[in-house]
């Protein structure tokens, strides 16, 4: 199994213990339509009682936008592993202001637009550093804290790009990347997948937006 060759460094990696809050984040590429099940989902956990607050990355902070702004708005390319620790260390200061302190507390859910599994994606398979170079970039805390479920809305190249040029946004400093860019996020997101199949729930993108919410529903039910 592809989880066998990063067990050194896996073993370092943890779930908060799961109580009354939850931490669950949405991966994909462009066009899967995390946004909206995001959205979706966070009116379903509302409307059972539930606190709900929702981030993105990188973001989520004063720091963490600053950030964003930074890498996205790039008129120049930059090296890969600039980009792994940009990256996190946007996530270092949302995990220790804002998830950390959340799931300490009762009937908190974090609803999270990309994290580490878009790090392993973009720049360890599709930037070439190397799953294990992200890995390890995350083992110690709080990078080392893993969501307890993972959406991953799978969607082919064709999707994709149908989805972006109906929408017809300015791109930014991904979305700009050629077609083998994106094969290749694709391939690091199965990927992910595999490495951890008990925290990745793979879920077909191109479908309706009811049936996706259908199986995001019933799969948090099972939790």
């Amino acid at each position: 199994m592809a989880t066998q060759q990063y067990n050194d460094i896996l073993q370092d990696f943890h779930q908060y213990p799961q109580r009354d809050s939850l931490f669950i984040s949405f991966e994909g590429i462009e066009g899967s339509g995390k946004s909206t099940q995001i959205k979706l989902l966070s009116e379903y956990f509302e409307q059972n009682g539930h606190q709900v607050i929702t981030f993105r990355e990188p973001g989520g902070t004063k720091f963490g936008e600053g950030l964003r702004e930074a890498i996205l708005q790039s008129d120049t390319p930059l090296h890969p592993m600039a980009e792994a620790h940009l990256f996190a260390s946007s996530r270092a200061q949302l995990l220790h202001q804002e998830i950390i302190p959340r799931l300490k507390q009762k009937k908190q859910i974090i609803l999270l637009d990309r994290y580490l599994d878009s790090s392993l994606a973009y720049q360890g398979m599709a930037r070439g550093l190397g799953v294990s170079t992200i890995l390890k970039l995350h083992q110690d805390a709080p990078l080392n804290l893993l969501p307890h479920l993972t959406f991953y809305l799978k969607i082919s190249l064709e999707t994709s790009m149908e989805r972006q040029t109906i929408r017809n946004n300015k791109k930014d400093y991904f979305e700009q990347e050629n077609h083998d860019f994106y094969l290749k996020l694709i391939e690091g997101y199965d990927h992910c997948a595999e490495v951890f199949p008990q925290r990745i729930k793979t879920i077909d993108a191109s479908t309706s937006v009811e049936e996706i919410q259908k199986q995001i529903i019933e799969t948090i039910k099972k939790l």
